[in-house]
């Protein structure tokens, strides 16, 4: 009599692709059956970063994945609950001695996968867990002293020497899934009690379309990165909803990006290098997600306005870059780069207000927000966090920044339509125009648009007081 077939389960989190997955890849040379399953976690889309578009877009990922799976003689199990119940369900179900799943750096995921670990092992099943997520290993690169990096530039030296696995492409063939074992259904968004706030998504969902912007983003725009990723109106990849949800590999991307070779190619891999380094810093600092990295800060004194919070989180400050940076967001779910730093440093320099207030909006709205990413940039722009610089370096002036990286005004007008008709000289600063300006550009500064709530050089002021209030500087 034959053996009994080997059997695998691959438990699917935010890594939605069959190309260069090494858990898919692994269990598929190793087994004689995969079972592919996602578990959807409702501590996850209900806890306290819940978010109707970013969900929304998961739900959209997964429907592609399993069609992917599918075109491979198998499909994707679906089940809602907990993790580790549900796995250990399928595991008994269908027989599998070993369930393979992507890494992650996040608090959360790392306890569940522990959990996960000690109860497979509890009943004789191997857990395998594999990299994936990103470029290189993010436990790996030690300060001389051993410890890990709290600054950039160092890391990003030990980073460019770790060791890269291979890129893997998509398996033909993983087995039909076994009759016994249901299949399941993805549930309806409105069916985890949540809606989508963003009514003009900036990316589409899956991996396809992810490989295709990723594929069409290497044969020449990436070129011009090094010179035009702050350009407000362009000149990034806009991949970072296919990265945060795995519909393409951050190695496959690394590795595409160094065969290109360019200048800007390479300035691209460099950008991929700081996605690697909040998850480094994550991993070795979970407590960042609740306070302050650098503990002189912890005592930084912030107000609590919500009429402030509310004009900044709705694009009426009356500062036209931050407001067009926050209606992006809105409407796309998601911001360019330089606009989250401009209005990151708004909210908590300008208006004094939280960083946690910043983190928490972006998390509601971004397609693209993951906890080392979204944590990593707000403690970057307010100051608390790794890669330290002097806080007053860290205060930008929306003015300035508007001036220098929306010279043309197409950005600001583009999502701020209340100002088409001011004239570039104006632009950045419309309450500067005359009552008579006002009426010809048809822009009237508390009517039309609003007069801006704050007085940047006075607020400037003030917020350097109170950090070097708590800093000792």
């Amino acid at each position: 009599m034959p053996p009994a077939p080997s059997t695998a389960v691959v438990w699917f989190r935010k890594d939605l692709r069959v190309h260069d997955l090494p858990a898919l890849h692994d269990a598929a040379a190793d087994h004689d059956r995969v079972i592919p399953v996602f578990v959807v976690d409702e501590r996850l889309t209900g806890g306290r970063f819940a978010s109707g578009a970013r969900t929304r877009f998961m739900l959209d990922c997964l429907g592609d994945l399993d069609e992917a799976l599918k075109r491979r003689g198998s499909g994707l199990v679906v089940r809602v609950g907990d993790p580790v119940r549900e796995i250990l369900a399928l595991v008994g179900e269908a027989g599998a001695r070993s369930v393979y799943w992507t890494s992650d750096a996040a608090p959360f995921a790392r306890a569940r996968d522990r959990a996960l670990t000690e109860a497979l092992r509890s009943d004789g099943v191997e857990a395998r867990p594999r990299p994936g997520s990103y470029c290189a290993d993010v436990s790996a690169p030690r300060t001389g002293s051993g410890g890990s990096y709290a600054v950039f530039t160092p890391f990003w030296r030990a980073w460019e020497e770790l060791p890269r696995r291979e890129v893997h492409g998509a398996p033909r063939d993983l087995g039909p899934l076994p009759s016994k074992v249901r299949k399941g259904r993805l549930p309806t968004l409105e069916g985890l009690g949540l809606r989508d706030e963003v009514p003009e998504p900036a990316a589409r969902a899956g991996e396809p379309a992810a490989r295709e912007a990723m594929h069409a983003w290497l044969r020449g725009p990436v070129d011009d990165y090094a010179d035009r990723h702050d350009d407000l109106s362009g000149g990034t990849s806009l991949l970072s909803p296919a990265l945060r949800w795995g519909c393409i590999s951050a190695r496959e991307l690394e590795a595409k990006a160094r065969e290109r070779g360019t200048p800007g190619a390479m300035a691209f891999v460099r950008q991929l290098a700081w996605r690697d380094f909040y998850a480094h810093v994550l991993l070795a600092h979970p407590d960042n997600l609740r306070q302050e990295y650098q503990e002189r800060f912890r005592g930084l004194r912030w107000d609590d306005d919500p009429e402030l919070l509310d004009a900044w989180r709705e694009g009426r400050t009356g500062f036209p870059v931050v407001d067009a940076g926050m209606r992006q967001l809105a409407r796309t779910g998601w911001m360019h780069n330089r606009a989250r730093m401009i209005v990151g440093s708004f909210l908590t320099k300008d208006l004094h207000l939280d960083w946690r207030a910043g983190e928490a909006h972006f998390e509601r709205l971004l397609l693209d927000a993951e906890p080392s990413q979204n944590n990593g940039n707000w403690q970057w722009i307010a100051s608390t966090g790794v890669d330290p610089a002097p806080y007053f370096r860290r205060i930008f002036n929306p003015t300035l920044q508007g001036q220098k990286f929306d010279p043309g005004g197409d950005y600001v007008r583009r999502w701020v339509p209340e100002l088409a008709g001011v004239p570039d000289d104006h632009l950045h600063e419309p309450w500067r125009m005359s009552s008579e300006e006002q009426e010809a550009a048809g822009c009237v500064i508390g009517v039309d648009y609003p007069a801006p709530v704050v007085d940047h050089q006075h607020e400037r002021r003030a917020a350097v007081e109170r950090y070097r209030a708590v800093s000792g500087d």
